[in-house]
């Protein structure tokens, strides 16, 4: 598939931006200021938002992008935009409480990390549902954007807040069982992702053109003289020796160096523990662009085997 550049913004930067959310709405310890709090929850809105606008730039009519919404009976994409709009009315309210009343209303906040989640979860359906990708139809890709999601929501509040442990785990320590979830999960979707090519599940070129009862189907001339649609965004090609160096880049800029600053950091403390979350975050959002890339180069779509 074609590696369009604004929807990896789109999925790497909401991803973080509704994990970001997600802990808020949880309850995490923020700063209590007002500015503070303001600030909290416009990184936060911001990422869920820029990356929604993004997302909007690779469409044929972005003017036409608030139609998308209507088709939410059949369509995970109008399903994202439904499950988008409400998490962030109701963080909207959410924050209001917050920044002028000092007050974070709990039982608003768990339907705002509630609808975070299923935000992130029906990003992913977009690509999940996909049988034609077959690397992409796996529950597996789920998990991993809620994984990454959820991560890079804990560094965020991590980096941001001031709060040294939640739920009996330290900051860093939780950060590191986050990060380690994750990568391990991506881990096995690039497994999993060696074994589920399009022969595998038995398509050919045969199977695509509708003439492999004739015998062995091989294609004389290209279908098309020029470039059109589906050659532009659904054939990509990549080298393996580029997909393995992107690879050992995602896993040192998003796995291996936030991995080293929450360690770190679980020995440092005050300004200079936070300052390592900070670097942390950084690096875990570099490494998933490397990573997002990837997910869309390295995929194959069936219309491919005739084009």
């Amino acid at each position: 598939m074609h590696p369009a550049v604004s929807v990896i913004f789109f999925t790497v930067t909401s991803g973080a931006g509704f994990g970001f959310l997600a802990m808020i709405g949880l309850g995490v310890p923020m700063p209590e200021s007002g500015p503070g709090a303001f600030l909290a929850c416009l990184v936060a809105g911001g990422l869920a938002v820029m990356g929604l606008i993004s997302s909007t730039f690779h469409l044929g009519h972005p003017e036409r992008a608030w139609r998308a919404i209507s088709q939410w009976r059949s369509s995970w994409l109008s399903r994202e935009g439904v499950c988008a709009i409400i998490t962030l009315v109701l963080f909207g309210f959410y924050a209001l409480f917050w920044v002028f009343f000092g007050e974070r209303i709990a039982p608003l906040g768990i339907l705002v990390a509630i609808g975070a989640a299923a935000t992130v979860f029906t990003t992913s359906m977009i690509y999940a549902q996909l049988k034609t990708v077959p690397v992409w139809n796996t529950w597996m890709t789920p998990a991993c954007y809620l994984a990454f999601s959820l991560t890079s929501g804990i560094l965020f509040a991590g980096a941001f807040g001031h709060w040294q442990s939640f739920a009996g785990l330290s900051v860093p320590l939780l950060g590191l069982v986050a990060l380690g979830c994750a990568w391990l999960m991506k881990l096995l979707w690039w497994q999993n992702g060696g074994r589920a090519t399009l022969e595998a599940m038995g398509s050919d070129t045969g199977t695509a053109t509708g003439l492999g009862f004739l015998g062995t189907v091989r294609l004389l001339e290209k279908p098309h003289s020029g470039q059109n649609y589906l050659t532009k965004e659904m054939v990509h090609r990549i080298g393996r020796k580029h997909a393995a160096k992107l690879r050992i880049i995602s896993l040192v800029l998003g796995a291996a160096l936030p991995l080293a600053l929450c360690l770190l950091a679980m020995f440092a403390t005050g300004a200079a523990s936070q300052f390592l979350l900070v670097l942390a975050v950084f690096g875990l959002i570099a490494g998933l662009f490397a990573e997002r890339w990837l997910f869309f180069a390295e995929a194959r779509h069936a219309v491919s085997l005739y084009y």
